[in-house]
């Protein structure tokens, strides 16, 4: 149970503003750091890399659809998996509701999983999810961009993600990659996040950051292990009033 002071509407006003200047900072510094990302070097996507979806074999240069600006998130799925990762399935359950907004600024969002799209489509499908999700199965994409580790690199302790030696003997990882094409078609890859640095994508974690419990996550092996695929959760489970 939660045990925090008791005040005064007029003491709680005080601290309430004092805790406002420390938020006022906060968003002045990632307005900052947001200007420095977009102002960070480019490399030009030279590799043929191929991707399997709906609409048959894809070049990184086609997923773009018309769009000047493509992300594409890093699901954990690999080729053996039978349902998709549930921590990559709690952010994906946010991405729909912005697809429309993001067309609007020249953004094209979607996922790549290794696993072969055979294995994708029913598992979306389950999901209800509308974002497009295509299989990088069969290319480097998803090893050149840190989400997939080779079992002998994993053995050989030379495995990256998030830029340092993989701490953790996991195939499979989950990220988001930006790249951006130009009128002359060069693709050129602008930027990559992995592990927490995707975390402001879950909204869901947003709302709970400002609830009188937070994310009460500290009753558990680890942060996420309360998450379930949607359609997974114990109903009789839920805290009602």
């Amino acid at each position: 149970m939660k045990n925090n002071r008791i005040v005064s509407r007029a003491e709680w006003l005080e601290a309430r503003k004092q805790h406002l200047q420390k938020e006022k900072e906060l968003t002045r510094l990632r307005d900052q750091l947001s200007a420095e990302r977009r102002e960070l070097p480019w490399v030009r996507v030279d590799k043929p890399y191929v991707f399997e979806g709906p609409q048959g074999r894809r070049t990184l240069a086609d997923l773009f659809d018309g769009y000047s600006q493509l992300m594409t998130y890093h699901f954990m799925l690999g080729p053996e998996w039978k349902e998709g990762c549930p921590s990559c399935s709690f952010l994906a359950d946010h991405i729909d509701g912005a697809l429309i907004h993001l067309k609007q600024r020249d953004v094209k969002l979607m996922a790549i999983s290794r696993a072969p799209y055979a294995r994708i489509a029913p598992f979306k499908r389950r999901m209800g999810w509308q974002f497009d999700w295509v299989s990088s199965y069969g290319s480097d994409f998803n090893f050149d961009f840190q989400a997939s580790h080779t079992p002998q690199d994993i053995s050989n302790n030379t495995a990256q993600y998030n830029y340092d030696p993989l701490e953790y003997p996991a195939e499979e990882t989950h990220g988001i990659s930006v790249f951006y094409k130009d009128e002359a078609g060069n693709v050129f890859h602008t930027y990559s996040s992995y592990a927490r640095g995707c975390e402001p994508l879950v909204t869901t974690y947003n709302f709970l950051d400002i609830a009188p419990k937070g994310r009460d996550e500290g009753a558990f092996d680890f942060p996420m292990a309360w998450v379930r695929h949607h359609d997974r959760y114990d109903v009789s489970s839920e805290v009602t009033v």
